[in-house]
Order: C-alpha cells, then structure tokens, then sequence
C-alpha cells in the first residue's frame, strides 16, 4: 500500500519494452576472489531459513556460479551445490546434509527442506559450491506441538522501500540473540522505478532502474535487496515467517489486476503476477512453491501462527462511501482462506491465536482536519484526496467479511486472539470490537498490533513537517473519533518485538532516529500489552524489562 501516483506518461516515455529486460556484456568466467573472499562473491546474496516446523526448516541461498550470473540473467551453467546442517558453528557434528542441483531455471537459487531435526533446538548451516562455502547461518526449530511454552519472542517488520532509505532496523534486530522468529508481514520490496516512488527520494537507487514488470526485473528487485548488509544480516541470524501484500507484485493489488498496472502499456496482469510470484518462491526461505501460501505454524502450547494472504484472492477494491464495501458477495479473503482460518481459530487448542495480517482490521473513521493533515492521512491509507470514511484496501473496504470473522470469534467464544498487522507504514494498537460505532458497550473480541514500517513513506513524512509536530493534532483526533484505537503514533519508522507468555502478549516499538543512515540508531519508544482473558489493549509505562 502507498500513496498513488500519475506514473502511465512515465512509463510510456521510458518504454517499457526496451526496459523489460537485463542487458549484460561480462564475458562468462569462473566466479573467483580472493581466498577469504569466496563467500561474499558466490554466496554474494547470503543466506536464509524460514517457516520452523517442530522437524524441519527452509533453508535458502542464491549462487554466483560465474561472473554473468547476475539474478534475471538466464546466465550461467547449472550447479551442484551441497548443504549442511549442524549443532555448532564449527561443523564437528553434522547432522543432516545433502546436494542439490540449481541453475538459470530457478536464477540459482537454492531451497531444501530439512526434516528429521529435533524439536525448539538451535542449529547453525551453511552451503558449499566448488571451494566456496557459504557465510553460516543460524536458526531454530519450533517446540513440539504439545510443549509447555513460557515465552516465544518474535521481530514483526513490513513494508521496506530502498529507496527511501537504510534497513537499520533490520540492523538492530539482527543485533539481539533473543528471537525465536522473525514476522514479515509483506512490503518486502517495492515494485517501483528509480524515482516512480511518491516522495522522489534518490537515498538509494532501485534496480532495474524501471518498474518491475517481468521476471527477469523481479528477480532483479529481489536480487538487489538481497545485496543489504542489514537484511542478510537478519536472514543468517533467525529464521523467517513471510507473507506478500501488495508491492510484491504491484500496489493495490487484487485478484484480477492492480492499481499500478496499465494493460495496454505493461501486458497482461496474470503474466505479470505469475512472473512475481515465481521469483518470490525462488527468493523467499517460504516452503511452498505454489500458493496457497497461507498457512498456520504453532508454538506449542502457547500459540498458533496464521499467516493471511490477504492479496491473491479478494474482490477488486471500491470508493469510499460506496454501498458496495458492505456487499456480501465481496471477499477479502476467498472463502476456502476464512473457513480455513475462522475453524482455525476456533479449533485451536493454544492459548493464544496469532493473526500474521497483512492490512488493518480495525475499522476506522476518518476524522474531520484540516485539508492538508487529512489530504496526508487518506494519501497513505490510499483513499482518494476528497476524502472518506472507508480505507477501502483494509478490512473496511470488506465489512461482509469482517462482520462473518468477528460474529466468529464471538459466537464459538475464542479467546486471546490478536492481529499482527503492516501495511500502513505507521504504529498502532488496536481493540477490535464487534461494533466499533457503540464500542466500549460493544465488547472487544480481539486486539491488533500494528507496526511501523522499515522505511517506507509514514503519515508524519507525507506531512513535510517536523516529527511530533502537526501529526500530534492528527493522532488525537483518530483516537477521539474511533475509540477503540488505543494508541497511534504516524510519524517514525523502525521494527517490533512482540513478546509472548500465557499471562500476556506485548508489542515493543523501535523507532530510528533517522532512516537515510545505515548506522542509525534505534529506541525503544512504546510498549502496550494485552493480557490474557481480556481482550483489551492497555499501555505499561516505560522503561518495560528487557531480555
């Protein structure tokens, strides 16, 4: 999600043809460097895990087999490579490795599926090509589904823009040695061109320089963010949990097409959207390698992980005001994914059911404000600049659905469910009532936690104004008008850390002194908690213990 932009005379200038594609001159050579070097030329785009199961992880890397085997090339000679898997960093005791084969038909990435591991245990991996070996990695399997758990710690991050700055915040939570996991709630790269992104920032240059548009520029895009010291950094550190939105693809995305793709210059939609999402499974540590990527991992007793793919199979997006946002024939999650996850919910035998939730479900009423605070407001939530009550591309745009989900969890009386939720590029904590128009004598039947964005353009940016300055006005006038918002705070950018016990769930918020430094850095600024039983969110006062 971000603010929407006149970019089709951009597009059509630059000609989209000419761009589509990598253009390279290198002649092939066996990929070499100096003898300490190896890793950081073939292993240049570093090392990954995601989705722990119990028994087994995802593990990832991307080889530089010879010099003009740059990802989106359809370069370079298919290779061996080997993978292994050990209790320490020194590699004394393997215990699982294998070989696998890779090559310009999967842009030489690597993924295996290691099983046969031992359940909430530490292990360290690494790969090998030829003489090279790879950085080494770290990651953890889940407890066992029937373990008593008393903590599960986890990093919850979306919505990253490169141009729009540095990834420090992946910098300072690849710097903690407590994180079970690490939560991307999507926005993991942006589909923008060089200087197509709203704010015109040139901190640093996307490439391709064009938007990407067919797989050679997806795997591009994914190969350059993979380049970040910061985001390799966390990707070695711990394992991940990822989940699309939008920019994955194209902003504003629905199942049959997107705002941010013109037919008659960029193609067609379904070719674009299968090229992306055949270049995020060869990129992203993410098990499948076909959707549905929803999916649900679990913590043993202690908590119940559901990822929502909230993008693949919704119903085109309405105007505010519109009639149409109430339709119950309009879905934002399909109906396999709500039955999936509302028996999920329901059946759940944790004590606490983590909703992975890629845009906001607390509805929200636009407060009356100056033209030019609400004109930065409904930019960022992309609602049209006359205004309105609905921020369409959220769960309001699709109250049917979100009326069947809660009526849900009210009626089956499920407990201790919270959404975990990106997109918005701004900080909130959140009650989620049944009626949010006569909440509180509507109850609350679950909460949500909202984080900040990486670097991506917050409300407080669009503004121009110095932070905590005129988006102060902003803030107290949504939580004066939508009651059950508990806390926002629109202007910074930074991570969270979501810690969980069976008394409570409480989101830490790390904000960065300054996105355009690499070596910015980070505060611990709020905390707000729910406590188990009670549906309500409530603000501990700082300082709050740390690990």
């Amino acid at each position: 999600m971000a603010p929407q932009l006149n970019r089709r005379a951009i597009l059509r200038a630059a000609g989209v043809a000419a761009a589509s594609g990598a253009v390279f001159t290198t002649l092939p050579r066996l990929a070499t460097a100096d003898p300490d070097g190896d890793e950081q030329h073939v292993f240049r785009h570093g090392v990954a895990s995601g989705d722990p199961l119990p028994d087994r992880v995802v593990l990832w890397t991307r080889v530089t087999p010879t010099d003009d085997a740059h990802p989106g090339s359809g370069r370079g000679p298919s290779s061996t490579v080997r993978w292994e898997v050990a209790t320490e960093d020194d590699f004394r005791e393997v215990v699982r490795s294998g070989e696998v084969e890779t090559g310009p038909g999967r842009d030489h990435t690597v993924k295996v599926d290691v099983s046969g591991l031992d359940p909430a245990t530490r292990y360290a991996y690494r790969f090998r090509l030829g003489g090279a070996t790879s950085p080494v990695g770290r990651t953890r399997t889940a407890p066992a589904h029937g373990a008593a758990v008393n903590r599960l710690r986890l990093g919850v991050v979306s919505c990253a823009n490169w141009q729009a700055g540095f990834f420090a915040a992946y910098r300072y939570l690849a710097e903690r040695d407590d994180l079970h996991a690490v939560v991307h709630l999507g926005d993991y790269f942006y589909e923008y061109g060089s200087r197509q992104y709203p704010m015109g920032y040139d901190i640093r240059t996307h490439e391709p320089a064009t938007e990407t548009i067919t797989l050679s520029d997806y795997r591009r895009r994914h190969g350059q963010y993979k380049t970040d010291p910061d985001l390799r950094a966390l990707h070695a550190k711990t394992p991940w949990i990822c989940m699309w939105d939008d920019h994955e693809v194209a902003n504003d995305r629905w199942s049959g097409g997107a705002e941010n793709h013109d037919p008659e210059s960029e193609g067609s939609y379904g070719a674009r959207r299968a090229a992306a999402y055949r270049a995020y499974f060869e990129w992203m540590p993410v098990r499948p390698d076909d959707i549905p990527l929803y999916r649900r991992l679990r913590f043993g007793t202690l908590a119940d992980l559901s990822m929502l793919d909230l993008r693949s199979y919704r119903s085109k997006q309405v105007r505010p005001f519109s009639a149409e946002a109430d339709d119950p024939g309009r879905t934002l999650t399909g109906r396999a994914q709500f039955d999936w996850l509302a028996d999920g919910l329901a059946d759940s035998s944790a004590r606490w059911k983590l909703v992975g939730n890629p845009v906001m479900i607390a509805p929200l009423l636009i407060p009356p404000l100056p033209r030019e605070q609400l004109g930065a407001l409904l930019n960022v939530l992309g609602l049209p600049a006359e205004g309105g009550v609905l921020a369409t591309d959220q769960w309001d745009g699709y109250a049917a659905d979100r009326r069947r989900l809660l009526s849900t969890i009210s009626r089956r009386r499920v407990s201790d469910v919270v959404f975990l939720t990106g997109d918005i590029h701004t900080s909130w904590a959140n009650d989620v009532p049944v009626d949010a128009g006569s909440y509180p004598l509507s109850p609350s039947v679950a909460t949500e936690f909202i984080c900040c964005s990486i670097t991506s353009d917050s409300v407080g940016d669009l503004l121009h104004a110095p932070p905590r300055t005129t988006s102060l006005g902003v803030e107290t006038a949504i939580k004066t008008l939508n009651r059950h918002v508990r806390f926002v705070e629109l202007d910074s950018h930074g991570s969270t850390v979501l810690t969980v016990t069976p008394g409570e769930v409480r989101m830490d918020w790390y904000y960065l002194d300054n996105r355009a430094r690499r070596d910015s850095p980070s505060r611990l600024a709020h905390s707000h908690r729910v406590s188990s039983g009670t549906p309500r969110i409530v603000g501990p006062p700082l300082p709050v213990s740390l690990p």
